[in-house]
């Protein structure tokens, strides 16, 4: 009994010190009204040392983990699939919460602070891009405002750091040894999280009111009824394309230990080991299994992909502002698909999508801890959907490896 309170504790003990700090800083809001705004710098500081912390940590841990990467000749075909599958999940959980929202849209009856001040930056499909992509001078990608711009040039450093083969090892070292210590700062800083998020919290209670629990509460009623369906209709759907009802049944039958896992541990990597065993007795080949189990874990994150959606339509709404036009949609897709793929090799990599929307859409800092709260509360369910999406997405990436006639053997041959 030791071992399992310790072993909640260790995987659930940073999510249970947050929500204490929300609780506190909701109960201080109410008793003391607009006086409490006295405390907000302390939210202030907290979010100011993430900025600081997390902007090098992205270039960091992108770029060593690209650098990093063991060349074969014989999986290029297998690993393009894998992205594919792994990118056309997260594009379609994403959009259907979006289609979601637009139905039953969160609706916020005061801003945030002086929200209703804040102009969002308007500009053409075109320049949007450009901006979003690039950076016209190298200091201004150590620019939060410049996060996407900051990521694609990690991917580059990468590659490029993985081309230049031994010459580049130095190099290569530099970035694995400069992403421990980043790592090891952000998690230093996390530990202040309860109390800056708290304080945060308070002051949004304090000067708006009650009020904004009912926006909270939208926000997680959207992420959880989205996620609900999604992991029994689109997980039953993907299973089917991929071996018809026996694939379906299959997936189901041997998906409770990897949920069970999730849900007790709230680890992508952590339910490794249970997804690896429950993809053998789905019939999925080991060859397939052992590099998708593995790498979904960090990249393959649908569960994140509707966590995104749902932030940057809680601060749309928090700031007034629809959520409408081919480019916004366009933006929040790829946020979503970003954010899925760089969080895992972050400590609370989620908070990459606290930057990512901010910084494409124009929103102030004061957007961050809103959906930083989001993000703790959807945090198991999120872990479920994250973790068992690997091992259905296994089964689509066989029958398109492999083809239809193959994967039925697969479905009726023991090995």
């Amino acid at each position: 009994m030791a071992t399992g309170k310790k072993g909640f504790l260790h995987y659930y003990g940073n999510i249970l010190l947050l929500i204490c700090g929300l609780v506190t800083g909701s109960i201080a809001g109410i008793i003391f009204g607009d006086k409490i705004a006295v405390i907000k710098p302390v939210g202030s500081i907290f979010v100011n040392m993430l900025f600081t912390a997390v902007v090098p940590l992205v270039f960091f841990a992108i770029a060593s983990a690209i650098a990093n990467i063991e060349r074969s000749k014989n999986f290029g075909k297998l690993i393009t699939v894998i992205f594919l599958v792994f990118i056309g999940t997260e594009l379609i959980s994403a959009f259907i919460t979006l289609v979601v929202a637009w139905m039953y849209p969160i609706q916020q009856p005061m801003a945030t602070g002086n929200a209703t001040d804040v102009i969002v930056q308007k500009l053409s499909i075109g320049d949007q891009v450009t901006q979003l992509l690039t950076a016209d001078d190298f200091f201004q990608l150590l620019s939060r405002k410049s996060m996407l711009a900051l990521i694609i040039f990690s991917v580059l450093i990468g590659f490029s750091t993985l081309n230049a083969g031994e010459k580049g090892k130095p190099f290569k070292d530099f970035l694995n040894s400069a992403n421990e210590v980043l790592t090891k700062l952000l998690l230093i800083i996390m530990k202040v999280a309860p109390f800056g998020l708290g304080a945060y919290f308070a002051y949004q209670v304090g000067t708006i009111g009650p009020q904004l629990f009912g926006t909270y509460a939208k926000a997680m009623a959207l992420y959880h009824g989205v996620g609900i369906f999604y992991f029994i209709v689109f997980f039953s759907l993907y299973a089917f394309l991929a071996g018809g009802a026996k694939a379906v049944k299959l997936y189901w039958k041997n998906n409770i230990v990897p949920s069970a896992t999730a849900i007790g541990t709230c680890s992508s990597i952590a339910t490794i080991p249970a997804n690896l065993d429950a993809a053998k007795k789905m019939k999925i080949p080991g060859y397939i299994s052992s590099l998708v189990i593995p790498l979904g874990a960090p990249l393959h994150k649908d569960g994140s992909a509707i966590s995104s959606v749902v932030k940057i339509v809680t601060v749309f709404a928090m700031f007034h502002k629809p959520l409408t036009g081919i480019d916004s949609i366009a933006i929040a897709l790829a946020i979503s698909v970003v954010v899925s793929i760089v969080e895992g090799g972050i400590p609370n990599g989620g908070y990459i999508g606290e930057l990512l929307v901010i910084s494409a859409y124009g929103f102030p800092p004061e957007a961050v801890p809103a959906v930083m709260i989001i993000g703790t509360l959807v945090d198991p369910f999120a872990t479920i959907l994250n973790a068992t999406g690997d091992t259905v997405a296994a089964m689509l990436i066989t029958r398109i490896v492999e083809g239809k006639q193959a994967f039925k053997e697969e479905l009726t041959v023991d090995r």
